[in-house]
């Protein structure tokens, strides 16, 4: 076995991990794994883990967190996966790979290259409701979804929310996931700027409310708005290009893509231009002199729903 683990899905990275080492643990006992870092590891060191053979055992399992940070060990990986031993395997797991080194290259070719992108909206909702169910509870598509929505995309973070909320009612409905969870801060933005360029007044100063209630402060609200006018000018940028060649090339989750697309759609890029200009000469103001963040901050979200 000699497989690579990647990709920007840190739940279902370690999820895989997990598994292939419980696999392995459970044939041939704890003794018959080693596990090393390449933070602390040197080269020579795992390296000679990888050459040794298995001790009171048939075979072993040497797991490698991030080798790739030894530069030795990165630039001699083709002749090292030469040179293990068929009675060893290796889990090589490394979270972020340059796709233009020689490391990353070899590792596609001469290993199980298993990559775990973030997963869609659509897909995350089938998710969701299924690991409601691996914990003796159930959720409706439409409950799903409003959770998704609430918390984000990360598995992760989901996976600790469906905990918290089966284990407080297994029938999860949508009145448990508003009580027991927080909407993340920047889904929440995506929302006032949509609510804004739909011209709806009353939600956009609802949402601003609530994430002043949540302490989020002027700066940070600004921040969050810049990075999401940010993304609208890149997918707006991008034109015609699939969601998949846009999210690669700006370095963006397919994910964010796709869910601000419908708003990119109703903009034109001078306009996205014209917001960051007025947002920045905001965030100078703010910066510079002492008026009050609040009634400055509101006065540009009001600016945005009267444009529409």
């Amino acid at each position: 076995m000699r497989v690579t683990i990647t990709g920007s899905n840190d739940y279902a990275r370690g999820a895989e991990l997990k598994r292939l080492a419980a696999d392995f643990e459970h044939e041939h006992g704890d003794m018959a794994i080693e596990r090393l870092d390449g933070e602390d590891a040197s080269a020579d060191v795992m390296q000679g883990a990888l050459q040794s053979l298995p001790f009171l055992s048939p075979r072993k399992l040497v797991i490698l967190r991030e080798p790739g940070k030894q530069k030795t060990f990165a630039e001699n990986i083709a002749r090292t996966l030469r040179e293990i031993p068929e009675t060893t395997d290796v889990i090589i797991y490394e979270p972020k790979l340059d796709k233009r080194s020689s490391y990353y290259k070899t590792l596609k070719k001469d290993t199980d290259y298993r990559e775990f992108g973030d997963l869609d909206t659509a897909a995350l909702t089938q998710w969701v409701i299924a690991a409601a169910k691996e914990r003796g509870g159930s959720m409706s598509p439409a409950t799903a979804k409003l959770l998704v929505d609430r918390v984000g995309f990360s598995q992760q973070l989901l996976a600790s929310e469906v905990d918290k909320l089966v284990a407080y009612d297994p029938m999860v409905s949508p009145e448990t996931v508003v009580l027991l969870t927080e909407p993340v801060p920047a889904s929440t933005v995506f929302e006032l700027l949509d609510a804004a360029f739909a011209g709806d007044k009353k939600r956009v100063f609802d949402l601003y409310r609530e994430q002043r209630a949540l302490k989020v402060e002027p700066q940070a609200i600004i921040a969050m708005l810049a990075w999401q006018l940010h993304i609208l000018a890149v997918i707006k940028a991008g034109g015609k290009r699939t969601v998949d060649d846009i999210a690669k090339t700006a370095k963006l989750n397919p994910f964010v893509v796709r869910k601000n697309q419908p708003v990119v759609r109703r903009l034109n890029f001078e306009y996205i231009k014209k917001l960051i200009a007025e947002l920045l000469a905001l965030d100078i103001a703010l910066k510079s002199s002492s008026i009050d963040a609040d009634e400055t901050l509101q006065l540009y979200l009001l600016k945005l729903t009267q444009d529409q």
